[in-house]
């Protein structure tokens, strides 16, 4: 087997007494998209920086392609494609010259440079733009632009932190569909998003990040065998009932989500617990198994994409 492209071990950070990792172990294969997800402040913007190279580990390893980005940081760079979540271009230069610049700086020579700059000017709706400042961008071509620069050396690993906020749909399918392709032609990528579809979208392995640790890891399917248990969702106009919660319970507000097996029987059951705090119960839900009740289940928290 072939070793992996990225591979974290134990990596530890703290900014003063806040802890942001707490011994995160990650690896991604060659040709792997693993999405990375977890609220916000789980640590996931921490960790892509510190496999960028950007931050250093106060304890733990990273190693891109065999090479350890503390200790040899510029050589595992040139392996990294990086798109943190602030646009990062070049606002004086156009399109083409801001390719072309982050392109060299990966090692790419002349010849190689600008066949890749075609390509994936191509494949990100560029080619038209090639000459055009990117201060005369819009936001969506920015984005893409943005995109482009982490993708255009071909990297060992990508790195994509949010890429697609405040990205049309135009912009945000163009982007899925490249990374599709990056992977197809065996790039590691790591994708690192608040939009659970986008996810589900790329087919991707899934990393769940809370409180500084991978609390979760596998493909969907396994994940929601494992986490994707069927549950009803009761929502009352006052306080959840006591009679109601149980040990798997799970109360958010005036709603309370509990797994079950068999949500016929299971919501017959809960609504003769009730008796006369019926009269409280505003709906009852089912909630069939998904990425969003994986997420709920693993960091114990409802899932909001407009925490984006």
């Amino acid at each position: 087997m072939s070793a992996p492209t990225l591979s974290v071990v134990g990596v530890h950070k703290a900014y003063g007494g806040i802890v942001a990792l707490a011994g995160v172990d990650l690896t991604v294969e060659p040709g792997t998209i693993v999405g990375l997800l977890g609220p916000n402040g789980a640590g996931k913007t921490t960790l892509v920086s510190i496999v960028a190279g950007l931050r250093r580990p106060d304890a733990g390893s990273v190693h891109v392609g065999g090479i350890d980005v503390t200790r040899e940081p510029r050589r595992a760079q040139r392996a990294i494609g990086l798109a943190p979540q602030e646009t990062g271009v070049y606002l004086p230069l156009s399109v083409r010259d801001n390719l072309s610049f982050f392109a060299g700086l990966a090692g790419l020579r002349r010849g190689a440079r600008l066949a890749r700059i075609e390509e994936t000017a191509a494949a990100l709706g560029l080619t038209a733009l090639l000459h055009r400042r990117a201060g005369e961008l819009s936001g969506g071509e920015r984005r893409r632009l943005h995109a482009a620069i982490a993708l255009v050396h071909q990297p060992a690993l990508v790195l994509l932190d949010e890429p697609t906020v405040g990205a049309d749909v135009q912009t945000r399918t163009e982007i899925l569909e490249l990374v599709r392709g990056v992977a197809a032609a065996g790039s590691a990528v790591v994708y690192s998003t608040h939009y659970l579809h986008e996810i589900e979208e790329l087919d991707a392995d899934i990393a769940f990040i809370d409180r500084g640790r991978i609390v979760a890891r596998g493909a969907l399917s396994e994940l929601l065998g494992v986490h994707g248990t069927s549950a009803l969702e009761l929502t009352f106009t006052g306080p959840v009932p006591g009679a109601v919660l149980g040990p798997d319970a799970v109360v958010l507000g005036r709603t309370v989500r509990i797994p079950t097996g068999d949500p016929a029987h299971g919501a017959a059951q809960v609504l003769t617990r009730l008796g006369d705090a019926s009269s409280t119960l505003e709906s009852i839900e089912i909630v069939r198994p998904s990425l969003e009740a994986v997420f709920l289940s693993v960091t114990g928290r409802e899932y909001a994409e407009d925490a984006a």
